[in-house]
């Protein structure tokens, strides 16, 4: 399940990518099938393990095109190990959210950022973000969890302090705001409610199934509800 719309942030041969906080790895096992250069970076250890098993197995399936490289470098967002210019294009999905001190994290995508290079930055929607906030006060106290919501205005602000060029931007998840809904209505670690596993099993045929029906309804429903937003801002040259 993408985030990212690659039409805006293009990737390919020659380009390289990092992937910040990636997480279970969605974004960089894309930017690796379209055939660019990807570093998959995250402070999470054990979650590098499993994403580099997954580049491991890709490239025994065949996926990979020829010249694309993978590699997964573990690290704190407020202090990369790379060096300034480094990258073409930076992703940064549903990262900021979790940072206290996200200017500094701004600050660091910009660093390594080429002159002219490309970064997409995604976050909570406010709306959907703010409900959550208000139906479970355990969804954002949990260690780890999210420490602000972010207006569209706010995020934009703060990236062109750091000297960023803001582009456009889009939301992304219509189908799973309602679904977090439900899940901080009954409690957000209640997996086993009924509604919640039949909303989630509705999403998982989602992604599978891509059905034209639901893919209309969440076009419809992303200006309104989508759960993240999705800004593209580009480094000067």
């Amino acid at each position: 399940m993408l985030t990212v719309d690659f039409d805006r942030l293009p990737v390919g041969p020659g380009t390289r990518v990092l992937d910040l906080g990636c997480g279970g790895g969605r974004h960089a096992f894309e930017v690796l099938r379209r055939g660019a250069d990807v570093v998959a970076f995250d402070m999470d250890a054990r979650e590098l393990e499993g994403v580099a098993s997954m580049f491991s197995a890709m490239d025994k399936a065949g996926e990979v095109p020829p010249g694309a490289t993978a590699d997964t470098v573990t690290g704190d967002a407020l202090d990369m190990p790379f060096e300034d210019g480094g990258f073409d294009r930076v992703i940064a999905a549903e990262v900021l959210e979790h940072i206290p001190d996200d200017m500094a994290a701004m600050r660091e995508i910009f660093r390594v950022l080429k002159p002219g290079g490309q970064a997409a930055i995604t976050v909570p929607s406010f709306l959907p973000e703010r409900i959550c906030w208000a139906l479970d006060e355990a969804y954002h106290t949990a260690p780890g969890g999210h420490v602000r919501i972010y207006t569209l205005a706010e995020l934009s602000a703060k990236l062109k302090s750091t000297g960023f060029v803001i582009g456009p931007h889009h939301h992304a998840h219509g189908l799973h705001a309602p679904y977090w809904w439900i899940k901080c209505a009954v409690g957000v670690g209640n997996d086993d409610h009924p509604l919640a596993k039949a909303y989630h099993e509705l999403l998982v045929w989602d992604i599978m199934k891509r059905p034209a029906a639901t893919r209309i309804a969440e076009a419809v429903l992303n200006p309104l509800i989508g759960k993240s937003v999705v800004l593209y801002v580009r480094k000067p040259a």
